[in-house]
């Protein structure tokens, strides 16, 4: 009778990978945004504003001055410092030629990019001015001070063409319309925003937001709006009389700053919780989520993607800038046609160690020959236990499966006894490891319940360690069961909605990782 052989199957740890592994396709095309450069200021950074055009510089607004920054060097190209007291709100015209900004000292001043030339310089306010904005046409800026106004100034001869003061609060957010020169927005910390037409001076709409409101933007058809305020977002209808579409709650602290991007198919919103989050347009659902060291204050995002600029309350610009991707086969194939023998000889060097097979791991060999407890021991070292939990898991699980887990354990010796205990405390709570370490628990009490004695000092606390946190985590499991039933009386008194709520985005209740278990070990 011919021999058949079947090849080999190797210890699959795919399925010990953590939960923020599983890359969708946004999260890859985020993550292609480099490391963080990390640029140093003095006070927090107001505002941030890329350049519509290249090479894409972007302001920064902090202190007495407004640095434009060479995205590419992280250096300061341009340094505007034509304040006697606090800039803010610098942001570039569609051609990237002028910059206007706001300031302390309540006026309102346009330069000139290159030269850095005070061209114009709007005075009328009586209060700080936080945020200044071109107008669609390029032909003239708005701006929005602590004096609770919205004014509009024409660029050529210095004039305030309208002005706005219906608001009760500082107005501190706004945006033009990105359809008609004369529409603009203004959210205001007494909670409103308010929709403006220039011809006839009337405010056409308002809408409540429910917060002091930190930033606005209109959606590119105009039709929509967006207001940032606490800790929700809120989408508005103009069209259908300012009906709310949609409120977005994922942020805990304050949301600071509002952003469009790929190509005004993502939402981007950043906070003072330290997080920046994207967000699909179609949905207003969370696709990808970037954590930055301290609170948000300021957001902006280049042409395509490019390069992602942070600013934060202590003065620091963290600017992430995106990795070219690698060139194709094809690109390569042509670069080295005309390159020295030498390094198309290395080019073929490196092609065929690259194709050599991957070495099958050490325990799968052991595996292989039926050696189940050396198998065991190798997973068990300190280097792979502690720095790819994950392959010893799948080793562990692999020996239950073939139900020889027990075997390997019962020839385990001292030290390998000690690796093993330690490896079971260390992942009694990491959820992706929970039924492994608990069945593998469940073995080990049974093989060494009756040879306690023979253990070493260190080995029998360690034993009684694993015993407690077993215990500790049955504590935990009961009070979270608790705490989640009465939540949940809680939310379904609380669910009274109808079909013309707005779409309500919330965080939803997530029990502690510790909690998600079912510790089933009979101590």
């Amino acid at each position: 009778m011919a021999h058949i052989s079947y090849p080999f199957k190797k210890t699959n740890k795919a399925a010990f990978q953590k939960p923020a592994s599983v890359l969708t396709s946004d999260a890859i095309y985020w993550k292609k945004l480099g490391l963080p450069v990390l640029i140093k200021e003095f006070g927090a950074i107001d505002y941030l504003d890329f350049s519509p055009v290249e090479p894409y510089y972007f302001a920064a607004t902090c202190s007495v001055r407004v640095q434009i920054y060479d995205p590419v060097t992280k250096v300061v190209a341009k340094n505007i410092s034509k304040f006697v007291e606090a800039a803010y709100g610098g942001c570039f015209r569609a051609d990237g030629k002028l910059l206007v900004a706001g300031s302390e000292e309540s006026g309102v001043k346009l330069f000139d990019v290159q030269s850095k030339s005070l061209l114009r310089v709007f005075t009328g306010h009586t209060g700080p001015v936080h945020r200044t904005f071109f107008t669609k046409d390029q032909l003239k800026v708005i701006s929005y001070s602590d004096d609770k106004s919205v004014s509009l100034w024409d660029i050529s001869t210095e004039e305030r063409i309208a002005n706005f003061s219906e608001h009760t609060d500082y107005v501190r957010a706004g945006a033009p319309s990105p359809i008609s020169p004369d529409i603009i927005l203004s959210g205001s910390y007494d909670h409103l925003v308010k929709l403006y037409d220039c011809r006839s001076n009337e405010t056409v709409l308002t809408v409540n937001h429910g917060s002091p409101v930190e930033s606005t933007l209109f959606l590119p058809s105009g039709g929509l709006f967006i207001s940032a305020g606490g800790t929700e977002i809120k989408v508005w209808d103009i069209f259908n009389g300012g009906k709310q579409l949609a409120n977005i709650s994922q942020h805990h602290k304050t949301v600071t700053s509002l952003r469009l991007a790929t190509n005004n198919s993502r939402l981007m919103s950043a906070s003072l919780d330290r997080h920046v989050k994207i967000y699909d347009i179609s949905t207003f659902k969370v696709v990808h989520s970037i954590d930055f060291p301290n609170a948000i204050l300021s957001m902006a995002i280049s042409e395509h993607d490019d390069i992602l600029a942070v600013g934060m309350v202590d003065g620091i610009i963290s600017v992430r800038k995106r990795e070219r991707p690698a060139q194709n086969k094809e690109e390569r194939r042509n670069l080295l046609k005309f390159a020295p023998d030498h390094l198309k000889a290395k080019a073929q060097e490196v092609s065929m160690s690259t194709a050599k097979a991957a070495k099958m791991p050490e325990y799968d060999v052991l595996l292989r020959k039926m050696e189940f407890g050396r198998a065991l021991s190798v997973g068990l070292r300190t280097y792979t236990a502690t720095k790819y939990p994950e392959k010893t898991a799948a080793l562990i699980q692999e020996l239950l499966r073939r139900g020889v887990f027990h075997i390997a354990m019962d020839s385990l010796n001292e030290k390998c006894i000690g690796a093993m205990l330690k490896y079971l405390i260390k992942n009694l709570g990491e959820i992706r490891f929970t039924r492994t370490i608990i069945d593998a628990a469940n073995v080990f009490i049974d093989v060494f319940e009756s040879q306690l004695n023979t253990f070493s000092e260190r080995n029998l606390s360690l034993y009684k360690l694993l015993l407690k946190h077993i215990e500790d985590e049955i504590d935990v499991c009961k009070q979270v069961s608790e705490l989640e039933g009465a939540l949940n009386l809680l939310m379904a008194g609380a669910q009274v909605s109808t079909s013309s709520e707005p779409l309500e985005l919330n965080d939803t209740f997530t029990p502690s990782v510790k909690a998600q278990k079912e510790i089933v070990i009979d101590v």
